[in-house]
């Protein structure tokens, strides 16, 4: 969950919730075409019944920003809007089951911890403030005439994994995603403040296929001097002091100013935080690997280890460092009885 563009996930509401961790996302998927994000895809005829959801007894209230109004829809229908518009129809049946995996325990635990900021009746938006959400009419919209068998994809991915979220402890994780590492997932205390013991480095060398893994974006160097507020000397740009566990830009010094990785990624609007660049004449090109903020799961790597055999099981575990695989059953009755 580009250009075609990935989607990536997310905002981040969770326990940690003073430090206001940034989005879980980037930017939305565009579907792919072509090439092998489309091999092995079977089409499901019109006439074919679609697979139902098994209903859930809690709900959940998505306030929609285009209409303004409060949608309320049960949770396993929502967890489909939000896969189909998270990650691609077009991946794995197993990659598609993670994503659901994790937009299930996103949304469990977000309405656990509650927010007073959101609009009245509200437990999310539809927003990478919290989890993209599409209903089945925007979907048919988006899809015309594959609508048929992308949603019985994403409905079989989510009903597949219905009643199980990840934990840590005994409690929802914080169950972060990305679109493409740079061949390596972050620590989270390298981006955000705290160092959450299942948010660790791990490799993830099937983000190389993806058509994002590389990115360049050039600026005048007056665009470059004027977002970073630095001012560059005649023939240098800089050097990268530090890197982070996952091979990213930790710090920079510019001049004599010293900036972290994030910070430049951010005022610059790059696509990932492991940059290099060079000056030439009056612009600066910027070269990156990956996309998004690297923490939690790789959307890509979830494929490229789906495409591998490996199931959605060994994905998240992969990706989410010792967490298990525990039935929702007592965080929803928790929920439902706070209704």
């Amino acid at each position: 969950m580009k250009q075609a563009k990935p989607i990536v996930v997310l905002g981040v509401i969770f326990f940690f919730v003073v430090l206001l961790i940034p989005t879980l996302l980037v930017v939305p998927f565009t579907e792919k075409t072509d090439g092998k994000l489309h091999e092995n895809v079977k089409q499901t005829p019109k006439t074919e019944k679609l697979q139902k959801v098994t209903t859930s007894p809690l709900d959940v209230s998505v306030y929609r920003t285009e209409t303004k109004k409060v949608e309320k829809l049960p949770l396993e229908d929502y967890l489909v809007g939000v896969v189909a518009a998270e990650m691609p129809a077009t991946f794995e049946l197993e990659a598609l089951k993670a994503q659901s995996l994790a937009a299930r325990t996103y949304i469990v635990q977000t309405m656990m911890n509650g927010n007073s900021h959101l609009p009245q009746g509200a437990d999310v938006t539809d927003t990478v403030e919290y989890q993209v959400y599409l209903n089945k009419d925007e979907l048919r919209s988006r899809w015309n005439k594959d609508y048929d068998w992308k949603i019985k994809k994403i409905q079989e991915a989510v009903k597949d994994t219905q009643g199980q979220i990840l934990t840590y402890k005994n409690k929802p994780i914080n169950a972060t995603f990305f679109s493409t590492s740079n061949g390596y997932t972050e620590n989270s205390e390298a981006y955000w403040k705290n160092s959450i013991p299942y948010l660790k480095s791990v490799a993830s060398p099937w983000d190389k296929k993806s058509p994002e893994f590389t990115n360049q974006k050039v600026m005048s160097v007056a665009s470059f001097e004027q977002r970073l507020g630095v001012k560059l000397n005649s023939g240098s740009v800089g050097e990268i002091v530090s890197r982070t566990p996952g091979q990213r830009v930790d710090y920079v010094k510019i001049n004599g100013k010293e900036l972290s990785g994030k910070d430049v990624r951010e005022k610059l609007g790059l696509s990932s935080a492991d940059f290099h660049w060079t000056k030439k004449g009056n612009e600066i090109i910027i070269n990156t690997k990956g996309y998004g903020h690297g923490i939690g799961m790789s959307q890509y790597g979830a494929n490229g280890m789906a495409l591998e055999g490996k199931t959605y099981k060994d994905i998240v575990t992969h990706y989410y460092t010792g967490v298990a695989i525990t039935p929702n059953d007592q965080f929803v009755a928790q929920l439902t009885a706070k209704r």
